[in-house]
């Protein structure tokens, strides 16, 4: 007879099959039990046909994998520690180096320092290529040229490109693409079926997410995914993601999965209440420029009327906004010190209005001539009432006028 600390470990009981319930259940583990000698040797975890070590995944990550590549019309996902994890996981799988990246000049911020700095140290160049000029694009890609980062809506300032026209560049130039969907969320647009019924299809060949945003929806898991359609570069991607060890915990994959279902309402509520702030900000003599793709004045509103259309839940919760030149960086730090409602705090996505205010010059390679001039202050808008949150930005301004 057994000792009862030992069947404490090694008890026999196992719950009966056939429970289901609206939550997937929650499967953690580094160590996963084979049954035989030979069944440790045979099994194959890149397929997800079987299971070999907690790191390669578990039931409940492999369940949020299958639903965001559905979500973002995809057939593989692998999920990584944050979005900026993301985006490592795509450069370091596919260049090397001599290698030559190219990125929009609004690209994200994070993003740009990787290349900058560690790409830099390892022999990989890169170029930034301005996103509302295709022929820009065009003329920089070269033979070294292995991989363009795409992002619609641009970082901060939230210009919209013809996405559509710089893949079919890369497409014919046959260099690979790389969209950071965040801002999409696999909702806005559906970024491997830009050009629905096109054949070939016309789309990105990888999607990153930071799954922080929208997808977690609470302001409170990190977490990213990278999504692809094409098998060898899934497995491409597979192999560099396996031997980094980039894991995620499966109590935040548990998070993301209990939030899954909700985020196309929030979405839309998060994008409608949006789209009424930035209405509104046209109206404040403060505002010099406001920046949110559905507003006619904002650089490429036409091409995301064309390719994401005017239907409610399809423009995000981000809008931005250019204070009058003469205010001065202590005036637009009081503004932002002003707010109550929105908290000063970087991401978005959450149920929590944030407000960050951005030194451009230091972000860009000069001051994008379609921006007036003055100071840049980025709103995230949560799922507050929408009239609170007016009220919220009409007394700060106080402080300016």
């Amino acid at each position: 007879m057994t000792h009862p600390t030992t069947n404490l470990i090694h008890h026999p009981y196992v719950p009966p099959e056939g429970f289901e319930a609206p939550q997937p259940g929650v499967f953690k583990a580094s160590t996963v039990f084979f049954p035989t000698v030979a069944a440790m040797r045979s099994r194959e975890w890149k397929d997800k046909t079987a299971y070999t070590y907690g790191l390669h995944g578990t039931p409940t990550s492999y369940a949020l994998e299958e639903r965001l590549a559905t979500l973002e019309g995809g057939k593989q996902c692998l999920l990584v520690p944050s979005g900026l994890a993301a985006l490592g996981l795509v450069a370091l799988s596919l260049l090397k180096s001599g290698d030559e990246v190219l990125l929009p000049d609004n690209v994200y911020g994070p993003n740009k320092t990787l290349v900058e700095g560690e790409l830099m140290g390892w022999g990989i160049t890169h170029q930034y290529y301005n996103p509302m000029d295709p022929e820009d694009l065009e003329a920089q890609i070269s033979s070294r040229t292995k991989l363009v980062w795409l992002e619609a809506a641009g970082s901060v300032t939230l210009e919209f490109p013809n996405l559509v026209e710089l893949v079919h560049i890369c497409q014919r130039r046959k260099v690979l693409t790389a969209l950071d969907n965040t801002w999409g969320a696999g909702l806005a647009f559906a970024p491997f079926d830009l050009v629905p019924g096109a054949s070939p299809a016309v789309g990105v060949d990888i999607s990153a997410h930071a799954l922080t945003k929208y997808p977690s929806g609470g302001g409170d898991v990190l977490m990213g995914s990278v999504i692809t359609r094409d098998a060898g570069l899934h497995l491409k991607l597979k192999l560099t993601h396996m031997r980094f060890g980039l894991g995620v915990g499966m109590n935040d994959v548990e998070l993301v999965l209990r939030s899954l279902p909700s985020i196309a309402l929030r979405y839309r509520a998060h994008d409608a209440a949006t789209r009424v702030l930035a209405a509104w900000a046209q109206t404040q003599p403060e505002f010099v420029q406001v920046l949110h793709p559905s507003l006619q004045e904002s650089p490429g509103h036409a091409h995301w009327m064309a390719l994401c259309g005017e239907a409610q839940g399809r423009a995000a919760g981000l809008f931005s906004v250019i204070l009058d030149a003469r205010f001065t960086r202590d005036q637009t730090d009081a503004f932002c010190n002003a707010l109550r409602l929105f908290r000063l705090g970087y991401s978005w996505g959450g149920p929590i209005s944030l407000v960050v205010p951005y030194d451009l010059d230091s972000m860009r390679s000069g001051w994008p001539s379609h921006l007036l001039p003055g100071t840049l202050v980025r709103f995230s808008v949560g799922l507050e009432d929408v009239a609170d949150l007016q009220t919220d930005i009409t007394q700060a301004l106080n402080v300016l006028r």
